[in-house]
């Protein structure tokens, strides 16, 4: 299994961050850390196709479900969009919502890095979000 780093879960936390409090506009209890995942969607989708994305993302679900119960209940659709998230047995508290999904981005990320390398990651989360501040991650 393929671990995140502790420079991608520090990134990860700041994307969830920079996420939280802005709800999908169809549903104000959706989790931040997929809407970091669909703001990379389409900058990913470009470079991997959107069954590449969808199986990235897939993966990182897989994974993180391991650690996390809840996340087992969530499935990627064929278009790349979450669903199972709001079953009554993935409904959790809002401190256990943000650090799971820092995992999953974490993950994600953690993935990205093995596929198409540190450097154009975080180029691309750059692109995607640039008000983060990118200089002081912890490179370990």
């Amino acid at each position: 299994m393929i671990r995140a780093t502790p420079q991608m879960r520090d990134l990860a936390s700041r994307l969830v961050t920079a996420e939280t409090g802005k709800p999908k506009a169809s549903d104000p209890e959706y989790p931040a850390a997929f809407n970091v995942c669909e703001k990379l969607r389409p900058h990913l989708a470009t470079l991997m196709g959107n069954e590449g994305f969808r199986a990235v993302l897939s993966r990182a679900l897989t994974v993180t479900s391991a650690e996390v119960k809840w996340l087992a209940e969530v499935q990627v659709n064929v278009g790349g969009a979450w669903g199972g998230w709001d079953k009554p047995e993935a409904q959790v508290a809002p401190k256990e919502l943000r650090e799971s999904g820092v995992l999953l981005v974490a993950q994600l990320l953690g993935l990205l890095v093995v596929f198409i390398g540190e450097k154009l990651t975080l180029h691309l989360v750059r692109d995607v979000y640039p008000e983060i501040s990118f200089e002081d991650l912890n490179h370990t």
